[in-house]
């Protein structure tokens, strides 16, 4: 599965994960906001980066990114992309970076050159099937967890989640968000084989956000907005152009595109016609 965005989606609306997974103790971790960023005038783009209350400027800057491609050059690209933001955007609070594999196996980039930043803990690595030791968790890591879990264990533990959900969240965006997760780890089950996956009366699986903008009624409006959202989050803002290719695209062709994102590379293989 193509798991980039998942873990900025799940960054995105709770924050506080990125620094729990990487054993950053920062205050008010759940006021920090993701932002995908591009670095102007070049080819590079930072695909999370959390933002602090800008009222807290002792408060870290954190540059996340979900590795889950075997890639040699990750860190020289990425710590590069990095420099370079704080170079143009005149940084001056701290920072540190943190990065998610699914398993030591994934992290082949080469490191030699940049062993000083890990040693002094400007970088951190998260592997996630670490989680998998582990007996106590809290929600957001067994949250995490989950992405990395055996299928068989999977739908479980899906359940457990929902049926226990974090006492300070929304039960409907905790269910959306672990609909999400299997969606992206079973990619081949239909809504409706969630929905028995996870024990839920079709009422609510239609309330939570997942459905109602990619299912729920074959709102075209509604599957075009999740499209965007995902095209930025990925590939930053697109153009006027893409924009109105959306619009004015029928709902079939719309979650077709939607299933061409998952493991895209770029904009041009999204819309690409498979005949």
């Amino acid at each position: 599965m193509h798991t980039d965005p998942l873990l900025y989606r799940l960054f995105q609306e709770r924050p506080a994960m990125a620094f729990e997974l990487a054993g950053l103790p920062v205050a008010d971790a759940a006021d920090y906001r993701m932002r995908a960023i591009e670095v102007k005038q070049t080819a590079f783009r930072l695909d999370g980066v959390l933002l602090p209350p800008p009222d807290r400027p002792d408060a870290p800057l954190i540059f996340t990114e979900a590795q889950f491609q075997r890639r040699k050059t990750f860190y020289a690209r990425w710590l590069a992309a990095i420099f370079l933001y704080l170079y143009r955007h005149r940084v001056t609070r701290p920072w540190q970076a943190v990065v998610v594999f699914p398993h030591p196996q994934a992290d082949t980039g080469i490191l030699a050159p940049y062993e000083s930043l890990l040693q002094c803990g400007l970088l951190r690595r998260v592997y996630l099937n670490d989680l998998l030791k582990v007996e106590r968790l809290s929600f957001d890591a067994r949250l995490a967890r989950l992405i990395v879990l055996e299928a068989a264990q999977a739908p479980a533990e899906a359940r457990a989640l929902v049926a226990n959900p974090d006492p300070a969240a929304d039960p409907l965006e905790i269910l959306d968000l672990v609909e999400t997760i299997l969606v992206y780890k079973f990619p081949k089950l239909t809504r409706e084989e969630i929905r028995t996956m996870l024990h839920l009366p079709e009422t609510d699986l239609k309330k939570t956000r997942f459905y109602q903008e990619v299912f729920g009624e074959g709102r075209q409006e509604g599957v075009a907005d999740i499209l965007l959202r995902q095209i930025v989050v990925k590939f930053g803002p697109p153009d006027q152009a893409i924009r109105q290719r959306l619009e004015t695209a029928d709902t079939d062709t719309l979650l077709r595109w939607s299933e061409h994102i998952l493991g895209a590379d770029s904009l041009d293989e999204i819309f690409a016609d498979p005949h």
